[in-house]
């Protein structure tokens, strides 16, 4: 007579049968591993909890936190500024001439990303909104080279309604190109919406320092320096 044994029982009959390899071993309860990577999840943010943090909220931190533990992340912080600035080699819009652009920009590509902003002839919206962003992320990140150019100057006939448009390049390569602003948000192209074009690329990394999210008021102020109601008569 064949006796049933249910394999997830714990009998002593059971450990005997599993000892020989006659059942396998009852599968283990995964609730003690999961509520160990929980408090070792909450244990490394708990840990990390000052990684976005810049000088001066580090410094607002003195009566929350220990100082010991604060003047490490002080030491990361200037470590990483100090880095940052001996990198920073270009820190300015470079306007291009197309006898020079192989020069400025292929062969620059290989030490650093190169951003060409190909412009208008007539300045559009879009190209206006690109062209004063390109100047406060060129000193914003001096290790990026940002170059432009007139679209036609560079390219013989190229279509005024592809302006403004991006062409990244790493290693003597085309990277990314990006035909008007549309991929972004059009004319209202923030200088958030390019960090996170540069992250995407591998030309910043997501932890940089000088990523940080800008305020409402600064958002404000950015979309009162361009009229942008009247934004149809670029698209055919």
């Amino acid at each position: 007579m064949q006796v049933e044994v249910n394999e997830n029982e714990d009998t002593e009959w059971n450990d005997i049968l599993r000892q020989h390899g006659i059942i396998p071993e009852k599968p283990k309860d995964p609730e003690p591993l999961i509520q160990e990577a929980l408090i070792e999840a909450e244990h490394r943010a708990h840990e990390n909890r000052l990684e976005d943090k810049d000088l001066d909220e580090l410094d607002a931190l003195e009566d929350e936190e220990d100082e010991a533990f604060l003047q490490q992340y002080r030491q990361k912080r200037l470590a990483e500024l100090s880095t940052l600035q001996q990198t920073s080699l270009f820190n300015q819009v470079y306007p291009l001439q197309k006898v020079d652009y192989a020069r400025e920009v292929t062969e620059a590509s290989k030490e650093a990303f190169v951003l060409v902003n190909l412009t208008s002839q007539g300045g559009n919206t879009e190209s206006q909104v690109l062209t004063e962003l390109w100047r406060q992320l060129a000193v914003k990140f001096g290790d990026v080279k940002f170059c432009e150019i007139r679209a036609d100057m560079c390219i013989e006939g190229y279509p005024e309604r592809n302006t403004p448009t991006i062409l990244v390049y790493k290693d003597t390569e085309i990277r990314r190109q990006l035909v008007t602003l549309r991929e972004l948000k059009g004319p209202r192209t923030k200088i958030e919406d390019i960090e996170r074009l540069l992250v995407d690329l591998g030309a910043v990394k997501e932890s940089d320092v000088r990523l940080k999210k800008r305020s409402d008021e600064d958002d404000k102020a950015g979309d009162d320096d361009l009229n942008i109601e009247d934004y149809d008569d670029d698209w055919d």
